[in-house]
């Protein structure tokens, strides 16, 4: 199990109503993250032909706005919203290049084991993953320390003014969507697929404290198989410790009705 990289969290509120957010890592002790295989389109018997959750329109006049640039030309135009919402501090957090891309393939990937690093929006942050010991046991807990490292990207999810959040996803929604349909969901619509990883992230469960940790090899895993077993983006919550995680799912649970217009 890895703290390693700093992922979801900005992803994850900014998709979800710009929730961009639910991501962090640092290297410290979890299974190695694969590179992730490509991901398959949806099957043809399957494809809806309309989005589930359509995206309420936008309040802004689409004369009173700066056209968006292409694709490939977005990073720098992303980062500048990502600052004014987030502040300046989340800077220094994000990746060079590929960054709507890269938003929009870790968002896909929250529901799965694994989330590779090479497709992660943002960087690293200092510190070690921290552990303490068990006299007379192989098992270890997560210290509070460890939960501690976290806060500061929590604070600064929930300082964000929410109607701007989800204003700013609105705002970058076609780019967004057209780096989801690179991925292989040709007849796919990211906000569904936000959605869904919303409502993964909110059925996390909350088991008792401690939480133990088993280390068969270098790195770290759950003791309990049902904890491993579990998504990317739901290991992180329970890493973050209840009280960041409770704040996380709060934060989700009022943005998705205002990025799902309808479900």
């Amino acid at each position: 199990m890895s703290d390693s990289k700093l992922h979801w969290l900005i992803p994850l509120l900014l998709l979800t109503g710009v929730a961009a957010v639910l991501w962090f890592f640092l290297k410290d002790g979890e299974e190695p993250v694969p590179v992730a295989s490509p991901a398959q389109p949806v099957p043809a018997e399957v494809k809806p032909a309309s989005p589930r959750h359509p995206l309420p329109p936008t309040e802004s006049s689409p004369s009173d706005l700066i056209p968006l640039p292409p694709l490939d030309a977005s990073d720098e135009y992303f980062e500048l919203a990502l600052i004014d919402l987030f502040g300046a501090d989340v800077d220094r957090l994000l990746v060079d290049e590929a960054l709507i891309e890269k938003t929009a393939n870790s968002i896909d990937n929250l529901t799965r084991s694994h989330v590779a690093e090479r497709i992660r929006p943002l960087g690293s942050i200092a510190g070690p993953f921290l552990v303490d010991t068990r006299d007379g046991s192989d098992t270890y807990t997560l210290s509070q320390e460890n939960y501690d490292r976290y806060t500061f990207l929590v604070n600064m999810l929930a300082s964000a003014d929410t109607a701007r959040l989800t204003e700013t996803y609105r705002r970058f929604y076609p780019l967004l969507q057209q780096a989801y349909v690179n991925l292989g969901y040709p007849d796919g619509f990211f906000n569904d697929r936000v959605v869904e990883v919303i409502d993964h992230l909110l059925e996390t469960p909350r088991p008792e404290d401690p939480i133990l940790l088993v280390r068969p090899h270098v790195l770290f895993q759950f003791a309990d198989p049902k904890l491993e077993a579990l998504s990317s983006g739901q290991k992180l919550l329970l890493r973050m410790g209840e009280t960041n995680a409770v704040r996380i799912k709060q934060i989700l649970a009022e943005l998705r009705p205002q990025v799902a217009a309808i479900g």
